[in-house]
């Protein structure tokens, strides 16, 4: 069974997890969720976004420099008087400047607001692979409790064969049955066992797929609990639900995918005012101070820090930069953001043509899970009764072991299918509810 019952979310109860405890399903996805590697992940991008929008935002700020610098020269060199001699120097040099951005062709706002929707859109996708692992947690939970109902059903077949093997037996050994019939019913028996066997494997292997999507180091010790289903089902009717377009009007206001794509769409919007920038002259406030020392090997010079003191300057300043012509990169820079947002615009509508798709199958899904689930009960309830009236003539002697197998067979797999369709009944109920936005109990 490859899908889920969410529904189940809204009625499981929290308890206090612990290894010998059984866990609910809501205890299994939080914590899928606090140790999936793959929500890890977001939440790493998710802070890189946001490292990122604090580097534009601080962009605005002034930056402060400090250099220092000792320079030494050797050989010949013009003199005041303007002779050339051999001569050795040195000069040392500090300076502490800064530089204030005031106009950047609107490039940083631009740049803020576009880190801004991409953080915003980080959340959504963190948020969406937590309900992917929620639904694949709850998927696996489901399969699980699916295969301990069929192995259930396995071996109350094996119960069932194992008392007939006594009743023949006890027969044979009163000279009222034949070798035949009761070798008959123990191979009748035998085969109740393999079912039972292939049952019970199937039942460890989804307990296993279970905990290992929930990261645990081994299944052992860990149990799932098993709601009341029939309780339950009596909570699963279709007969409230809207229509396919009125189910996808109202996804369309919370699905985290949706809202990662509109972000990231508003955000190309400022992705071409960003290249755009590049047309605008760009002006900076700069300012500073500065100072030096200045020796002639041969020649009296000021001590050093008196130097340093005579020569101390300070500067202010504007400058403006003006990109003339840079190889048309600017023009095609603009292009390709345009182009980027068109891309952009078309993911949007695939993603919205996706959740529709997805509501309108499970829709349909739904009703036809309804019709299956109702014929399958029937079905269920008649084959238990057919097969309590042939047990009866087959252990008054009416009725042969083969008419008696091949009720017991019917009886046992209308039950298998009516199991398997109220799960896949619950599951695409719960799966339309979830898209209306239902709350989930997490």
């Amino acid at each position: 069974m490859k899908r889920i019952a969410l529904f189940y979310i809204l009625y499981l109860s929290c308890s206090s997890v612990g290894a010998q405890n059984p866990w609910t399903l809501r205890q299994c996805a939080d914590y899928a969720v606090s140790h999936n590697i793959g929500v890890k992940q977001r939440t790493n991008v998710e802070r890189q976004r946001d490292i990122q929008l604090s580097t534009a935002r601080n962009s605005r700020l002034p930056n402060l420099n400090l250099s220092a610098g000792e320079t030494f020269s050797f050989g010949r060199a013009q003199t005041i008087d303007g002779t050339y001699s051999n001569r050795n120097t040195n000069n040392t040099s500090f300076g502490l400047g800064t530089n204030v951005p005031l106009f950047t062709g609107f490039s940083i706002s631009n740049q803020i607001k576009l880190n801004q929707l991409n953080l915003e859109a980080a959340v959504q996708d963190l948020e969406k692979a937590r309900n992917d692992i929620r639904m694949q947690v709850a998927q696996a939970y489901v399969q699980h409790l699916y295969d301990l109902e069929l192995a259930d059903v396995a071996r109350r077949q094996v119960g069932i064969d194992s008392m007939q093997v006594k009743r023949l037996q006890a027969l044979y050994d009163n000279g009222k049955a034949s070798q035949a019939e009761l070798s008959q019913q123990l191979a009748t028996l035998a085969k109740s066992q393999l079912t039972a066997t292939q049952a019970d494997n199937n039942r460890q292997l989804s307990l296993l797929t279970l905990s290992q999507l929930l990261e645990l180091p081994s299944p052992e010790g860990f149990a799932i609990v098993r709601p009341n289903l029939d309780e339950l089902e009596s909570l699963a009717g279709i007969g409230s639900l809207e229509s396919p377009e009125a189910i996808y009007q109202e996804a369309l206001a919370f699905k985290p995918e949706i809202q990662a794509e509109q972000l990231r769409l508003r955000g190309t919007d400022h992705s071409i005012k960003l290249a755009q920038s590049a047309l605008y002259p760009t002006i900076s406030l700069n300012a500073g101070l500065q100072t030096n020392y200045y020796k002639t090997n041969g020649f009296e010079a000021d001590g050093f820090f008196s130097q340093m003191k005579n020569n101390f300057a300070q500067y202010l300043g504007v400058s403006l930069n003006y990109t003339l012509f840079n190889r048309l990169a600017t023009r095609n820079n603009i292009r390709s953001a345009r182009v980027a947002r068109e891309n952009q615009q078309l993911a949007l509508d695939n993603t919205k043509k996706t959740l529709y798709k997805e509501i309108q199958q499970a829709y349909y899904n739904a009703v036809a899970a309804q019709a299956k689930h109702e014929s399958s009960k029937a079905a269920a309830q008649s084959g238990k009764d057919a097969f309590t009236l042939m047990q009866a003539k087959y252990e008054n002697g009416k009725a042969n072991i083969t008419e008696f197998d091949e009720a017991k067979n019917r009886y046992l797999n209308a039950e298998s299918d009516y199991v398997q369709a109220r799960y896949e009944y619950l599951y695409q109920t719960a799966l339309l509810r979830f898209y209306q936005g239902k709350e989930l109990a997490f």
